[in-house]
């Protein structure tokens, strides 16, 4: 593995796995979040977005986390593997609630500096409707395309999986 994108609901836990996957198999992360994202919650314009991403997906070696449908397009025909975090949308609401929580009022890891943190029930409606309509989207994403998937369906197969690596 040595272009790998990391995908799935907000909440699953994907910038967690993406700093350990990094770390483990000496990749360097990209977060998708700080790619798209401005301080002050200004999002780059789709042709700023594709610029960053084409400057990283021309290296031999990334990890790319981050689901940003609109975007796959571009990571996927570079990508050797894909790590589908394909969880109960329950436990990644849980997580969303909790992620909102601790990080309150003061940008998280994986975000620019100068978002901080903050519930938005747009964003948590988003994720209430991602098997209806972000997932549909992402599978017909992934067809096509010659790339190992690899999908974890809970945390315990996570664990199993890194500790196979």
């Amino acid at each position: 593995m040595q272009r790998v994108l990391v995908i799935g609901p907000c909440g699953a836990g994907k910038s967690t796995l993406s700093t350990a996957l990094g770390a483990k198999l000496d990749l360097p992360v990209y977060h998708m979040d700080q790619l798209n994202w401005k301080p002050g919650w200004v999002e780059s314009s789709k042709d700023e977005l594709r610029e960053k991403l084409a400057q990283i997906v021309g290296n031999e070696r990334w990890l790319i986390d981050g689901t940003y449908g609109g975007t796959l397009g571009e990571r996927l025909p570079y990508a050797d593997s894909v790590i589908y975090l394909d969880y109960p949308i329950t436990l990644c609401v849980k997580r969303l609630l909790k992620r909102i929580w601790t990080y309150r009022g003061r940008s998280r890891p994986d975000m620019t500096e100068g978002c901080p943190e903050r519930f938005d029930i747009a964003f948590l409606f988003y994720l209430i409707r991602w098997n209806s309509g972000p997932r549909v989207r992402t599978e017909a994403r992934l067809k096509g395309h010659e790339v190992k998937v690899i999908r974890l369906h809970s945390p315990a197969d996570l664990q199993r999986w890194m500790d196979s690596l």
